[in-house]
């Protein structure tokens, strides 16, 4: 494939990386499920654990279930580590996003292993979460995720995660 041309309508592009970010998510069920979505801001994504009462472990506190709130972390840790992968190809023209289905997406990352410190009980309204990479090499990921919900400074809870990166040859 070749490289986009540097001159395309910018709502070209934006629609371009939408559909790629998309049928990544798309190809994890498990994150429709839990109600987690990505907001996109350039190459930045912020992960947003929509409340539901599926999610509720305490409900005498209310609070949000320790798992879900593990999944939630882990979730954004794969796929922040999955779009700067594709990221990458793309922009090096080496991925066409308007050909990515199920069956071509890129192999995400495999987790092996991912602690999770819980600062405080998540309350029972939407959440958020940005993953960092702090390095990515071609077989390892270390990557280190914040969660709040009402205060970007409140952390609710934080989680550090290593990673077994896909072979990107094969």
């Amino acid at each position: 494939m070749t490289r986009p041309p540097r001159n395309e309508p910018v709502q070209i592009v934006k629609q371009r990386r939408d559909a790629a970010l998309r049928a990544l998510v798309d190809g994890v069920p498990y994150i429709r499920f839990l109600g987690i979505s990505f907001d996109r801001r350039g190459d930045e994504l912020t992960a947003i654990l929509t409340y539901g009462e599926h999610l509720i472990g305490n409900p005498l506190i209310p609070a949000l279930h320790g798992g879900a709130t593990a999944a939630f972390l882990e979730t954004a840790a794969i796929i922040e580590l999955g779009w700067s992968a594709m990221w990458e190809e793309m922009e090096g023209g080496r991925l066409d996003p308007s050909a990515l289905t199920p069956a071509t997406l890129p192999p995400l990352p495999r987790t092996i292993d991912f602690t999770v410190d819980y600062l405080r009980s998540g309350l029972p309204r939407d959440a958020y979460a940005r993953a960092r990479i702090n390095r990515s090499g071609r077989r390892y990921a270390s990557v280190h995720v914040e969660a709040w919900q009402d205060n970007r400074a409140r952390l609710f809870a934080q989680g550090t995660g290593h990673f077994l990166m896909p072979d990107r040859e094969g």
